[in-house]
């Protein structure tokens, strides 16, 4: 039979027994004292009971709640009689067990005595290792205190102690290699006593301090008279200043920061002493380096060396005696002098042996050379007391006379010097050296140069305006001379201005250029006035041709662009060219020209307008009759006239071209006359005078 559920049962069981009943069955042993008394647990336990799979059993199968009780009461007294008997049977068993366990009872209770003895002892043990780990920590402690206090102690000692090894090396020791490691130490020593508060108030110092402080005293003096030995040691005569800075008195610099330290007076000396040694050595070598110098300067110009001035009212012929023409040259033109740019790196010279070649220089070159001298020589100085005395300021108190020794001599040059295109190449070479020293990182000589550079231009800008002034307030009349060949003045002011515009290529100076605009101006007015000295327009044509030509020339030989100067030129040239050529054809052709210029030149002419063969037949034939002889001798003239023979050749070039033109058109005209024709047998084909342009073009 299949279970049934205890829900359902309830439910199907509802006819047999009622709430009360099921009540009843379920507390048999319960009083009820009240009827008020809450029943919410019975729900509870009807809820617990629906789930119940024996109490759904037990109700499926219609067995009623009391019997089945009594059912299992029975079952529990019989498993309990069968209980008794079965321990009643085990009885002895059971005694034995009890005997036994007792047994290990008394075993445990000595086995938990005897633990109980070991942890004692080992509490015991415990304590004693805590106390010896806190004495170890004591004596740890103490033991890293001694040995601080002997490391304090030791090194106390040791600074503040003097070993007789150290009285004997300062007292009676050479100054040397040794000498300079005790001084180190004695160093330490006295610093050591001057800043710790502690040693002040030990009872060694009042021992060690009396000692210490004589053998300062004793290393102060004979340092003192070494370091001035070795200065009065620079000197004497020939002696390589530089080596034995570097190889004697650098080796001992540790002297200087020594009396610089502990004895601050003696060093002050010590300073001054070096000051006025290397300020009167410097200075003498300089005096003498520039008397050498002054027997190697060429004199290239003088105050009357002008662009305008008439040559023999200088006196030239009589001044120049056995000096070569080149030098007196240099007067204007750049030429090798640019050299001296390229050289800015080299040594300086060595003037005994320049004079025994009997060699003459410009001033740009002693005066590179000075300056060379000079940059390099404070160069050195600056670094070695830099490094020696470990002061920048006391190069400028040692070079106070050397730069003046070369300030002198230089603003005396300067007073006397004409010469623009020196002063302008000096200008360069300042602004070179200034490079040199940005790029050794050297400023000492910063406001020297910038000093001579501030000189050099003012008296630059005086010398180019007496150039200027003598274009301007030139005598016409002195200067002219009866030839249409390039004036000695152009010459001049192109090689001049050629110079100046090369010297200023990298630099693009825009005042240089303004000056060089108003000096271009002065020699073209000056031009056109000696122009106007010749009586024929031709030669005054010529004359501009010429000079303008060899104005040009010069500026492109010189390697540059020229600048608004050469363009200027160039224009002025051009027009004066085609001025020359219509002057040149009037001479030869002018009735032919002024027929061609009267006559329109295309077949527009008016009946009034008309030409006759009366009219052209006396031009056909004279031009014909002549054209070989008049273009020959306009070769002449123009290989006569003209200095420049490509020139010529241009200019004869377009004479004959325009020559060419004017009898076109004549030609053109011809052929438009009635009964034109009959002057054909005069006319002379294009290609005849093709011929002769063309071999006179060749030959030129």
């Amino acid at each position: 039979m299949e279970a049934v559920p205890a829900a359902e049962a309830l439910d199907g069981h509802k006819d047999r027994f009622d709430l009360g009943v099921f009540v009843g069955d379920l507390s048999l042993d319960e009083e009820v004292t009240s009827d008020d008394e809450s029943l919410e647990g019975l729900q509870k336990e009807l809820d617990d009971c629906k789930n119940d799979q024996e109490v759904a059993n037990i109700l499926a199968n219609g067995i009623k709640l009391r019997e089945y009780t009594k059912g299992v009461e029975n079952n529990i007294r019989q498993i309990e009689l069968d209980s008794i008997q079965d321990y009643i049977k085990e009885s002895e068993n059971l005694v034995s067990l009890h005997d036994q366990i007792r047994d290990c009872d008394n075993i445990l209770s000595q086995m938990e005595t005897v633990l109980t003895g070991f942890q004692t002892e080992i509490g015991s043990i415990s304590s004693e290792i805590k106390v010896l780990q806190e004495k170890s920590m004591d004596m740890g402690l103490k033991l890293k205190n001694r040995k601080a206090a002997e490391s304090k102690l030791s090194k106390f000692v040791e600074d503040i102690i003097v070993p007789p090894r150290m009285i004997d090396i300062i007292v009676d020791g050479e100054v040397n290699d040794e000498y300079m490691k005790t001084l180190e130490t004695l160093s330490k020593k006295i610093k050591f006593i001057d800043a710790d508060p502690m040693v002040k108030s030990s009872k060694a110092l009042k021992d060690v301090q009396p000692e210490v402080e004589r053998l300062r005293q004793k290393a102060v003096s004979k340092i003192f008279e070494f370091v001035i030995q070795k200065f009065y040691a620079l000197r004497k005569p020939k002696t390589n200043i530089q080596i034995l800075q570097q190889s004697v008195l650098l080796k001992y610099k540790y002297t200087i920061i020594f009396l610089k330290e502990h004895a601050k007076e003696i060093y002050a000396e010590v300073r001054a002493a070096y000051i006025d040694t290397m300020n009167k050595v410097l200075s003498a070598h300089f005096r003498a380096y520039i008397q050498a110098l002054e027997k190697l300067q060429m004199d290239i110009a003088t105050s009357t060396d002008l662009l305008g001035v008439e040559t023999r009212s200088t006196g030239f012929l009589f001044s120049i005696g056995k000096e070569s023409l080149k030098t007196r040259s240099s007067v204007f033109a750049l030429g090798e002098r640019i050299n001296i740019l390229k050289e800015i790196d080299q040594p300086a010279l060595i003037p005994h042996i320049a004079e025994a070649k009997s060699q003459k220089y410009p001033y740009e070159v002693l005066f590179r050379s000075l300056q060379k001298l000079l940059i390099d020589t404070a160069t050195s100085e600056y670094l070695f007391t830099d490094d020696f005395f470990g002061e920048e300021s006391i190069f400028h108190d040692i070079f106070a006379g050397p730069i003046q020794v070369v300030d002198e001599y230089f603003n005396a040059v300067l007073l006397n010097c004409y010469d623009a295109i020196g002063i302008m190449l000096m200008i360069r070479i300042i602004h070179q050296h200034q490079l040199i020293m940005f790029r050794r990182r050297i400023p000492c000589l910063d406001s020297y140069l910038d000093k001579v550079n501030i000189s050099l231009w003012p008296r630059f800008k005086m010398v180019f305006d007496l150039h200027l002034n003598s274009l301007r307030n030139a005598n016409i009349k002195t200067l002219w001379e009866d030839d249409v060949h390039p004036h000695y003045v152009t010459r001049r002011y192109a090689e001049f201005t050629a110079s100046l515009v090369h010297l200023n290529v990298e630099h693009g100076d825009g005042q240089l250029d303004l000056n060089l605009e108003r000096l271009r101006m002065a020699i073209e007015e000056l031009l056109v006035k000696l122009s106007k000295m010749f009586s024929k327009p031709k030669l005054q044509t010529i004359f501009l041709i010429n000079n303008y030509d060899l104005t040009i020339s010069i500026l492109k030989e010189a390697g540059t662009e020229g600048g608004k100067a050469q363009l200027r030129f160039e224009e002025v040239l051009k027009s004066n060219i085609a001025i020359y050529v219509e002057e040149m054809l009037q001479e030869h052709f002018s009735d032919l020209i002024r027929f061609v210029k009267t006559r329109p030149a295309d077949e527009t002419a008016t009946s009034s307008e008309r030409v006759s063969i009366a009219e052209v037949e006396p031009l056909v034939k004279d031009f014909a009759s002549r054209y070989k002889a008049a273009i020959e001798q306009m070769h002449k003239d123009v290989i006569t006239s003209f200095s420049n023979f490509l020139c010529g050749m241009e200019i004869l070039r377009a004479a004959l071209a325009q020559l060419l033109l004017y009898y076109t058109r004549l030609t053109e005209c011809v052929k438009r006359i009635n009964g034109g024709s009959a002057l054909n047998k005069d006319l002379v084909s294009i290609s005849s005078i093709l011929f002769e342009i063309k071999k006179y073009s060749r030959t030129f």
